[in-house]
């Protein structure tokens, strides 16, 4: 029997021939590059996060640059949460600016609103890079994103794992100033590679267009350059990938909940904490975040699952931010960050992805009963 594993490319037979097609069309068409597929695959990611602007671009990572050149980041201080993938805060180092990690709640993952005041108050933070780790939106969020408001701090939400995931009527990505959302391949959905900001500016939208395209202006293909842009664009068979993946992405995240929830309620069972995702409309369920006391390392624990037949998936994250040694000359806050150096080693995160059958939730809630009892 083959393990249980925590990623899944979900696109059908039916779905491969006709992306075939498509990809036929395009490369006969000779338009590889900004044509009609990334223009749909923009309005209709819109459409769906409930913004008024999407832009296509190649990667996550690029997206969090695009946004935050277009809040000036170059010279400021810029909180970022430690317990994050390393592209949340290299980006900020990239625009010239520098991060200013937060530590985080141990119940959520994320930094407290008390953490997002202190760094302002006490560290001069000019903006602020979210990230709604493992697709979680915090319960605070609405309350950060008023803080930040009233305070002149542009607020980007590195979306990275929360396609779909909304809180109070409200998708990730549509809170704030900005969002960031990646479609590398183990996301939620994929475009192989690629990435897209959401934004409710229009001028924030034209400037990203710009921007990843070698900073020309409204002229896709002209030689004017108005801005330091690079390139940052999406190919036509990146956003038809994107086109279908989106069009079933409601049922991904489905299939994704049930799963998380038969395994919540086993977890509920047996008193073992985690990230709880009950306050929210809907979560993505990229990541389902498992704290455990028991004295195992990660690897440790992994060999546990993986001895029982299931694989389990990257965590958020075991080796944060200001323990990386590509982030030594960023300064430390005082005090260090005591929650994330407690907690984040001693978390797991199991298989939940779009292609879990009942027979795998059973065996992963199985692993789960036999590890935790």
């Amino acid at each position: 029997m083959d393990d249980v594993k925590p990623f899944f490319l979900d696109l059908t037979e039916d779905e491969i021939l006709g992306l075939e097609s498509t990809f036929g069309d395009i490369l006969r068409s000779g338009q590889l590059i900004l044509n009609k597929y990334t223009e749909q695959f923009e309005d209709e990611f819109a459409n769906r996060m409930g913004v008024p602007y999407a832009v296509a671009t190649s990667s996550g990572t690029a997206s969090l640059v695009m946004l935050l050149r277009a809040h000036q980041s170059q010279g400021k201080r810029i909180a970022v949460p430690t317990n994050t993938n390393f592209a949340s805060a290299a980006a900020i180092l990239h625009t010239g600016g520098m991060p200013v990690f937060m530590d985080m709640d141990c119940e959520t993952f994320v930094p407290t609103l008390d953490m997002l005041k202190e760094a302002h108050m006490k560290e001069g933070v000019e903006g602020v890079v979210w990230v709604h780790i493992g697709g979680l939106i915090s319960p605070e969020f609405p309350q950060v994103v008023a803080y930040c408001r009233s305070n002149k701090l542009f607020l980007i939400e590195d979306a990275a794992h929360a396609h779909g995931s909304q809180l109070g009527g409200v998708c990730a990505g549509g809170f704030a100033d900005g969002g960031a959302f990646s479609f590398f391949p183990t996301k939620v959905m994929t475009t192989m590679e690629g990435g897209m900001v959401t934004t409710h500016s229009k001028d924030v939208a034209d400037l990203m267009k710009s921007l990843r395209n070698q900073g020309k202006g409204a002229s896709k293909f002209g030689s004017d350059h108005l801005h330091l842009g690079s390139s940052w664009r999406l190919s036509e068979i990146a956003a038809a990938i994107g086109l279908v993946q989106l069009s079933k992405l409601d049922k991904m995240i489905d299939t994704r909940a049930l799963a998380a929830q038969r395994i919540a309620a086993t977890l509920d069972e047996l008193s073992v904490p985690y990230c709880r995702f009950d306050h929210m409309d809907h979560a993505s369920q990229y990541k389902l975040i498992i704290r455990y006391t028991q004295d195992f390392s990660i690897d440790e624990m992994k060999s546990k699952f993986k001895a029982l037949g299931v694989i389990l998936g990257g965590g958020v994250y075991d080796r944060t931010c200001h323990q990386q040694e590509v982030f030594k000359d960023v300064p430390m806050r005082n005090g260090g960050y005591p929650v994330a150096d407690k907690c984040c080693p001693r978390h797991i995160c199991p298989p939940v992805t779009s292609g879990m059958t009942e027979d795998d939730t059973d065996r992963v809630v199985e692993a789960i009963r036999r590890v935790f009892s």
